[in-house]
């Protein structure tokens, strides 16, 4: 068996932290089951980020609306700020309190990896950026990493099961053991030619056997026009400078005439190796970067009790908004109440925390992933990294 929890697990409450499952029973006990509002924020972001990608939006969608409460949310793929309140639950607190767990793992994993790609895509500009990481996590969470690593930002993913939750085609070129099979670079590559259908590009992987410079001249003589890329996948124990092997590829390539060639890296590539590598590297496989991206640390705390502000120490009490301005996009959170605001820059505030889920309904319809893409992509194209 996978140690893995299935979707009944979830709806039923059994994923909770064990102390949610006493305070439970110590509530129904005592016959005490207020009304309560409670909102999910996160008080800093990971690695001094200064923004991050709200995701997982539509998993917590599919688990609130088994629940007879009502909440508002920024819509999945919103970038917001420490202290924003990103969700808000309404309704008696017994109803959902063993939900906690659920949905913060939900949210918590889901924009941190949206996050990561954003910034990989940011980095990289106009250059496509796949996703190759689901190898590095366990399977049963590959469709979610893909899938927000996609909204994100990432142009493509790697497993076939991802590119259907996104309803795009998986992308790769091919792996070391194909070639290791065939006995050469040159032999794998004309058998991909032969055998996979034209609308799959021509690239080949060259650092298996022989130095990065001459097989790639082998790959590019054998394929001539058909060659659209090739991959470097240097491993760190022979890599020695990147750039320098990209360079001497590139000004080798270009020498015989084959500047059509593009050129493509994957293996352990950081945010740090873009700016560097980005005047050689025409597209980029981010594995373990991305799958592995730290997580955003969102907590949920009552803010709100029978309709009397109240909450712990160290938060603000009672229900917010949270306003960006229509000019500048400056951020603005107040009181939940029907005051109007205008920003320092004279433009109008719109509200983005907006209802959600009311017993048992969606409001805010789930989007395909590639339109969340696109707009994420709208409100980072300026951001700084």
């Amino acid at each position: 068996m996978f140690h893995t929890a299935d979707a009944k697990d979830i709806i039923e409450g059994k994923i909770t932290d064990v102390y949610f499952e006493r305070t439970l029973k110590i509530l129904k006990a005592k016959k005490i089951n207020p009304v309560v509002k409670a909102e999910f924020i996160a008080k800093s972001l990971p690695d001094e980020w200064q923004w991050a990608v709200l995701a997982g939006m539509e998993e917590v969608s599919y688990l609130l609306k088994n629940l007879p409460v009502k909440a508002r949310a920024l819509r999945e793929g919103t970038v917001f700020n420490p202290y924003e309140p990103v969700m808000e639950i309404e309704g008696r607190y017994q109803d959902f309190c063993v939900f906690e767990t659920a949905l913060l793992g939900l949210m918590c994993q889901a924009s941190g990896v949206a996050t990561k790609a954003t910034r990989f895509k940011r980095l990289a500009g106009e250059r496509p950026v796949i996703s190759f990481g689901a190898r590095r996590m366990h399977p049963v969470l590959a469709p979610m990493i893909e899938r927000n690593a996609y909204i994100g930002g990432c142009d493509g993913v790697a497993v076939v099961k991802s590119g259907e939750v996104i309803g795009e085609d998986p992308m790769g070129t091919m792996p070391h053991a194909l070639i290791i099979c065939m006995g050469s670079t040159v032999e794998a590559i004309r058998a991909y030619d032969e055998v996979l259908e034209p609308k799959f590009k021509r690239v080949a992987l060259i650092d298996t056997f022989l130095d990065e410079k001459f097989e790639a001249l082998n790959v590019a003589d054998a394929m001539g026009d058909k060659l659209f890329a090739i991959r470097l996948d240097t491993p760190s124990s022979r890599r020695g400078d990147f750039y320098r092997i990209l360079e001497e590829v590139r000004w080798e390539l270009d020498l015989r005439g084959y500047e059509n060639i593009k050129l493509f890296v994957s293996g352990g590539i950081k945010e740090h190796d873009l700016p560097v590598l980005n005047e050689f590297v025409d597209a980029y496989g981010i594995g373990t970067s991305i799958s592995n991206a730290p997580v955003v640390d969102f907590s949920m705390d009552i803010m709100e009790v029978e309709g009397n502000p109240l909450a712990k120490r160290g938060k603000c009490s009672g229900g917010k908004r949270v306003l960006r301005c229509k000019k500048c996009n400056s951020p603005l959170i107040v009181p939940n109440n029907n005051k109007k605001h205008k920003c320092r820059c004279g433009g109008a505030f719109n509200d983005i925390l907006n209802p959600f889920i009311s017993n048992g309904k969606i409001l805010q319809k789930p989007l395909p992933a590639r339109e969340i893409r696109s707009f994420v992509l709208k409100q980072t194209g300026k951001l700084e990294i």
